[in-house]
């Protein structure tokens, strides 16, 4: 019988909507959490939080047998394709690339917390400027 690993390996993932357009709306804000979840499921990922606004934050452990590349690019295919067959709006679509930040055991529910805040965050102004970003320009974008 194989032994079991320990392992804790836990991502701030950030993507954004193709050119930051609001194409997050309600229903399809559903739609996007359940196929997360779901697709997580499948890979043998834990969702701890996921939020929202023109761009995407999940807060992901992933276990060491998976790459982090290749569990965004699950997450934001299965997501857009869902969108796109369960929703009668325009197409829609993730932007390409994403960020990815490392969290500590000790960070975990503080960046919890912040995710699952997203939407106060951002109409307060008081987003953590490392958590928002997707690629290496200094503005976030």
């Amino acid at each position: 019988m194989e032994s079991m690993s320990y392992w804790r390996l836990h991502y701030h993932l950030v993507w954004a909507t193709y050119t930051r357009l609001p194409l997050i709306t309600p229903p399809r804000e559903r739609i996007i959490c359940q196929t997360i979840f779901a697709k997580a499921r499948d890979l043998g990922l834990i969702v701890h939080a996921i939020g929202m606004e023109d761009h995407l934050h999940v807060v992901v452990s992933i276990p060491p047998t998976l790459s982090l590349a290749q569990c965004v690019k699950q997450l934001k295919g299965a997501s857009a394709r869902a969108v796109n067959i369960n929703s009668t709006e325009a197409s829609f679509h993730w932007q390409e690339g994403y960020g990815a930040l490392t969290i500590g055991g000790r960070s975990l529910t503080s960046v919890i917390e912040y995710v699952s805040r997203q939407a106060e965050h951002h109409g307060r102004g008081t987003t953590t400027q490392a958590y928002e970003r997707i690629n290496e320009n200094r503005d976030g974008s």
